[in-house]
């Protein structure tokens, strides 16, 4: 396991934050947010960063940089429903030559729904490992 990142729950520590609605069709028979759902909030959240920090994803394919996803952890705190706002707040952490993590807190009205920690590899459009771009390392929180 490389995910090393302790995920806070305190929204201060976290430099960027992304808004996202549940939507009905990711609840499961009890009306609850379902667990795989999880995982494109963290990815639509990822790319909203990218796009923030001036590096759209599409900017980066182009420059022939991928980050792919290594490892994901979540662990669920309380239950999302539908139609719960979702302020995802990110940071991004723990970077090496080749390697960064970044973590996630998803709060509704304030209390903690999810904590999570994706690891990403920065790869060529081949897929072999490269070396991390100077720029990520920069956004350490």
């Amino acid at each position: 396991m490389r995910a090393s990142l302790d995920p806070s729950r305190d929204p201060a520590d976290y430099r960027f934050t992304h808004t996202i609605r549940a939507r009905f069709a990711e609840t499961d028979a009890m009306g609850i947010v379902h667990h795989a759902a999880y995982l494109p909030y963290l990815e639509e959240a990822r790319v909203a960063l990218l796009r923030d920090l001036g590096r759209p994803y599409t900017v980066l394919r182009a420059e022939g940089i991928d980050f792919t996803v290594l490892e994901v952890a979540i662990r669920y705190r309380m239950p999302v429903r539908f139609d719960d706002e979702i302020v995802v707040h990110v940071a991004v952490g723990a970077v090496t030559r080749t390697t960064f993590q970044i973590a996630y807190l998803l709060t509704v009205d304030g209390a903690t729904a999810a904590t999570a920690v994706t690891v990403h590899g920065c790869v060529n459009p081949d897929g072999r490992p490269m070396r991390m771009p100077a720029w990520i390392a920069a956004e350490v929180s």
